[in-house]
Formats: structure tokens, sequence, C-alpha cells
């Protein structure tokens, strides 16, 4: 992405042999001769630098104070230019909010290569040390900024999916080098015109054209999927799940990492500010994310019809399959309090009637008819509970054994209550999310 840079100043000759002096093919130099205008291109540009010179009535220490105040959040190099060369002056204008001043005339080299060493830091403060690639305050810049652009452009918002589990499971170090390989992929897919920032640790948006955008997406799904098999342990890959360690996540099966893209562009939405377009970005994101598959969603044409939006009723259904009655009733009883429905079933076999539940707790029975083990499998494998999380208690201390059916989380017999309820928390959260 283009740096920007804005000069503020009534001399037009001077003004124009800067730009001239700037200009290129990694900045875009914009001149203002007035500083209410000056202000307004601040706010739409977010420039990353700032010359301000002293052809204007107002004292350039003030001005400094306020551009400074306007631009707290983002922070931009400040610039003053002005033909005085007192030592006082300087120190005013310094102390005021400039980060350099130069005494005019300058050297026309001179300003030259110190300009271009202020946008390079610029740059770098905004860099993600790991990535090497901006971080998210510059990336939000960058999106104001081609949102305040006449040309057409595609967004994509890339997530590598289960990245925790997978940094628990495998330690920091293996998850670094994974979102490095990721994130050299996505910069080697892309061009000189194209940008790729970061919006979290395990987050990317990308800036490209519009025509461009869906083969990317192909492309990027694809070649996620090609590497990173070999992210994982021989023993993970034969079994096909991870299983997470440590007090609070032992017994948790895990999914392998998978990406997921949205995308949106502007050919049919004309989109007010950032924060719209990533909050469509989200929403876009949600529907395209797969349990466990790599996937992408673009953005299309609404058509519109009444009643046509259907929102999602939140699900606190939980189905119970324990055969132990006072165990039963104590699940039932204690659940119910914490808001949930519940329903107890005291044999292996489904109920004639029931909702489709966000949770499924089911005792595993003993080791030998491996009742329990049994219906979580049948379970898993039929359509309506495929999305349902599933809680196997056993009395039978085999972790792979129990998960292997399909299950989400072993949780050995005896186990303390409220470490049951806050695993139906957390998974009732994941199924509504």
């Amino acid at each position: 992405m283009q740096s920007v840079t804005l000069i503020i100043d009534k001399r037009l000759e001077l003004s124009t042999k800067y730009k001239k002096l700037l200009e290129s093919e990694s900045n875009h130099v914009i001149i203002t001769k007035d500083l209410i205008t000056s202000i307004k291109l601040i706010q739409d540009k977010e420039p990353d630098l700032i010359i301000i010179s002293d052809s204007f009535d107002d004292d350039l220490s003030d001005f400094c104070k306020q551009v400074r105040a306007l631009t707290y959040n983002m922070r931009p190099v400040i610039v003053a230019m002005s033909k005085s060369a007192d030592f006082n002056d300087r120190i005013n204008v310094l102390q005021s909010g400039a980060d350099d001043f130069l005494s005019e005339p300058v050297n026309s080299e001179e300003f030259k290569v110190r300009m271009n060493a202020h946008l390079r830091r610029e740059f770098e403060s905004n860099l993600d040390i790991k990535q090497d690639m901006p971080n998210k305050n510059y990336t939000m810049r960058a999106i104001k900024r081609k949102l305040s652009s006449n040309i057409d452009w595609a967004m994509l918002y890339i997530s590598i999916e289960n990245f925790d589990s997978y940094k628990q499971a495998y330690t920091q170090l293996a998850s670094d080098k994974l979102l490095q390989t990721y994130g050299a992929i996505i910069k080697a897919s892309l061009n000189g015109n194209d940008y790729v920032g970061q919006i979290d640790e395990n987050i990317f948006l990308v800036m490209t054209d519009t025509i461009k955008a869906e083969r990317l997406a192909t492309f990027l799904t694809f070649a996620f999927d090609s590497v990173a098999s070999k992210f994982y342990a021989e023993h993970d890959l034969d079994r096909g799940y991870m299983i997470l360690q440590g007090d609070e996540y032992a017994g948790r099966r895990a999914d392998f990492v998978h990406t997921t893209i949205s995308v949106v562009t502007n050919e049919f939405t004309r989109y007010k500010d950032s924060i719209q377009i990533l909050n469509t970005l989200k929403h876009i994101h949600d529907m395209a994310n797969l349990p466990n598959k790599s996937n992408y969603l673009i953005e299309r044409p609404k058509i519109s019809a009444q009643n046509a939006t259907i929102e999602k009723e939140y699900n606190n259904k939980i189905l119970i399959f324990e055969t132990d009655e006072a165990l039963g009733v104590l699940l039932n009883t204690i659940l119910n309090l914490q808001g949930y429905q519940t329903q107890i079933v005291q044999e292996y076999e489904l109920p004639e009637n029931y909702d489709i539940p966000a949770v499924i707790i089911i005792d595993a029975g003993d080791l030998e008819k491996k009742n329990g083990l049994n219906l979580c499998y049948k379970i898993k494998q039929e359509e309506p509970f495929k999305n349902s999380k599933t809680i196997v208690t056993s009395i039978i201390h085999d972790k792979e054994l129990v998960l292997n059916t399909g299950a989400d989380l072993y949780l050995p017999k005896p186990y303390e209550i409220p470490q049951l309820i806050k695993w139906v928390n957390n998974f009732i959260k994941e199924f509504n999310n």
C-alpha cells in the first residue's frame, strides 16, 4: 500500500516542488492550501507524514498542537518547514508536537532523504515483528484510505480456525511457524498493488481488485490445506484430531486447523466506514466457517423478499444419557438452575420426542458393553447432531478410546460438578457462535 504524505502550504511553487521530490509509486502526496481543508484530509486519509509550512498567518506552534491533538490516535510524523532559523522557534515548534524542523531554503536531496527516512520509520513502527507485515492499527488506516478512493476494490478476511487449540497442543513456537508459513503464502500470491496486514494474531486482511478476489480465495484455501498436515505429529494425523493437555483443557478433543475466508467488494454495497466493512466481513466469515474444513464465501447482490431473514434461535438445550438415576436427577436440577433446558434419558437410545440439543452428555457405561461409546459414535454420524457438542463421562480411563467415538470432551469419573458446568457453558457458547 502507498504511504500518504500531506503538504500544508499556501505557496504553490514550493509545495509543488516538494511534491515532485516525494511523489513515487510507494508514496502518494497531497497538497492543500488552507487549514480547514487540511483537517478534513487528515481525518479522511490519515496520512503517514504531514509537512506544515509557516506560510499561514496562524502561529506554527499552535497549528502543530492542533494537528497533534487531531491525530493522537494515528500518530503521523509531523515535519515543520519555516523560513526562520531561530533556535527558540525550533524548540517551540518541536515542543508543540512536531517531530522534525527544517529551515528554508532546504537542500532538495537532504529534504528527500529526511522525509523518506521518516516514512520508513513510520511504516516499520507499525509492523508486526513475527509476520513482518502491518499491524491492526495500520490495517484499519489502510481500509479507511481505500474507502476514500474512487476505484473498485475487494477485501478478504482470512483466518486460521482452531488456532488457539493448535497453540495449546503444539506450543507457541510451532504456532508461530504456522502463522509465518501462511503469511508467506499470502504474500507470495499478491502483487505490488495489493495489500496484506493483520487484524489479529491469526487473522489477515487482504485488499486487492474485484477480478482477482475469488481466484485468490480459491488458491489460499487449497494452499493452506496442502501444507497444514506438515504441522502435525504422525500420531495426531493417524488419529485424525488433537487431544489438548493441561489442567484446564485435559481431555478436550480439538479439530485440526483450517482456513476460512470471507470476501466483500464495493461492487454492490457502498460502505460508510471501516467498522461497517469489518462487521460485514465477520458476518460472512461466520457463515463460511465449517467445523473442520477450509472454505470461503463471497458477498453477492442481495435479493429482497418479505420475511426472508430468519434469526437463529439461541439453543440452550441439553440431552443427558445417564443410567444412574440419582446422578441424573442431580445433573437435571443443577443445569436447570443454570438456566438450561434439560432432558434426561436413562437408556442408551434416542427418545421418541426430542429437540436438537446444543450439548449432549453421555455416560460411557462399562468397558465390556461400551453402550455409551457406541451411542456417541452413532449420534455423531447422524446429520442433526453433527454440530452438537458431546461430553462423554466415563470410568473407562482411556482418553483416545472415548474421543475416537467423535466426542468433543472426555470427562473421567468422578468429576467435579463445577468442572462439568464450565464445559457446558463453553460448549453452549461455541454451538451458538
